[in-house]
């Protein structure tokens, strides 16, 4: 199984999920949050309007029901807590996970301004050349507080780049994961809820075929959108 940040020759949206419910997205939908309920608490997540083609199809799955009772199904301490994946609504415990979804990928919408902090929203995705991103897989990234040290060497040994300084703040202070920016599409951030995501981070995990998976299912119950309060 290919290990980037998805593991994903893609499958066919199933219709059926698609024609129970409403998949229009209008422009209030565009206003407004989006609320996992899962089994270790409430994740609430706003889109960026800067990345407005994975912002509709993210909106356009939590409207449908798509990620209702998905699992997290890969998660790494001091790293990232990834979803998405459809097979893994009734997955058999110890079952690898992180094939499932839709056929189409997403354009990549790489924004400078968005970047890999503590908290983001981000597509997963196969080892495509466009860098283009699952139909339906995502991931919240957990990271680590880095070092001056530290970003040098991601600078010199994986981006082969500068971090802009005030990132490398970020980064220093809040943490993340910044060997991913600009290769993977960040298009979200918790605006509360990041104790949860804390809290499934840490779960214990497989070292099995099923690696990385939770021992115990963290569950997304429900997604839905919510109305947009102002950040405190």
């Amino acid at each position: 199984m290919k290990r980037i940040l998805a593991c994903l020759p893609f499958l066919f949206f199933a219709t059926a999920v698609f024609a129970q419910k409403d998949s229009t997205i209008r422009k209030k939908d565009r206003k407004r949050d989006v609320l996992l309920q899962t089994s270790l608490g409430d994740i609430t997540l706003r889109l960026s309007d800067s990345t407005p083609l994975h912002r509709d199809n993210f909106l356009k799955l939590v409207k449908t029901g798509y990620y209702d009772s998905v699992l997290f199904h890969r998660v790494i301490q001091n790293f990232m807590i990834q979803g998405g994946d459809p097979d893994s609504k009734r997955a058999q415990a110890g079952a690898p996970l992180g094939n499932g979804g839709p056929s189409q990928r997403i354009p990549a919408e790489f924004r400078t301004s968005l970047f890999h902090k503590k908290g983001v929203l981000a597509a997963a995705r196969d080892n495509n050349p466009e860098k283009a991103s699952s139909g339906s897989q995502f991931y919240i990234v957990k990271g680590k507080v880095f070092t001056e040290a530290g970003l040098d060497s991601v600078e010199t040994y994986r981006l082969k780049r500068k971090l802009p300084v005030d990132q490398r703040e970020v980064y220093k202070t809040t943490g993340g994961v910044p060997h991913l920016d600009q290769l993977y599409t960040v298009y979200g951030e918790v605006v509360k809820g990041l104790d949860v995501v804390d809290r499934i981070a840490a779960v214990p995990t497989s070292k099995g075929t099923d690696r990385d998976r939770p021992l115990e299912d963290v569950r997304i119950i429900k997604a839905k959108l919510v109305k947009r309060k102002k950040r405190s």
